[in-house]
Formats: structure tokens, C-alpha cells, sequence
């Protein structure tokens, strides 16, 4: 599957624990990443400044669905799931 133009879902919902250019503590989750462009693309793309978290992310159906809303809702609900228990908290869009 392809990644869907104008989504951004994967760049605003996860959290990233890591490093990345002008992040120096990591993304917390349900922010935009700052190299998320204004067409929702990454500045970074295939770049090897890009984080190997990201690169490793793939768009599959059952994790970007049909439209960017299902996917925020469901990445958000995956983030507050697997987040470390005292860091878990309800998070809503």
C-alpha cells in the first residue's frame, strides 16, 4: 500500500522516543512532527537524516483505513495503548 497524499497521520500521532533533526527530545504524541510539510509529507523523506523508526513505518490498510481522520483516530488509540503505564492518559482529537 501506498502512503495516502495529504494524510500525515503516522507524523502527528506516534510518539518518538528518539532523537531527530531539530527534535532534539524526541516527538511526543498527537503533535505534528516539525518536518511535516503543508501538503501533510515528510520534509525528510529518504533522507538519511530521517529517524529509522519512521522509515521503518509502512501505510497498511488496517492502519490508515480509508480516510485520514480513521487513521488519526486509530493511531492515537494505538499510541495511548502501548504507551508505558505512567504515561498512560486519555487522549482525544
Amino acid at each position: 500500500m501506498d502512503c495516502r497524499s495529504g494524510c500525515g497521520a503516522c507524523c502527528i500521532a506516534p510518539s518518538i522516543s528518539t532523537p531527530l533533526p531539530g527534535m532534539p527530545n524526541g516527538k511526543p504524541a498527537n503533535t505534528p512532527c516539525i518536518h511535516l510539510d503543508a501538503h501533510m509529507r515528510c520534509g525528510i523523506f529518504g533522507s538519511p537524516l530521517r529517524p529509522a523508526v519512521c522509515s521503518g513505518l509502512q501505510a497498511r490498510a488496517d492502519m490508515c483505513f480509508s480516510h485520514r481522520d480513521e487513521a488519526l483516530v486509530y493511531l492515537v488509540k494505538l499510541e495511548a495503548d502501548t504507551a508505558p503505564d505512567n504515561d498512560r492518559r486519555a487522549t482525544r482529537l
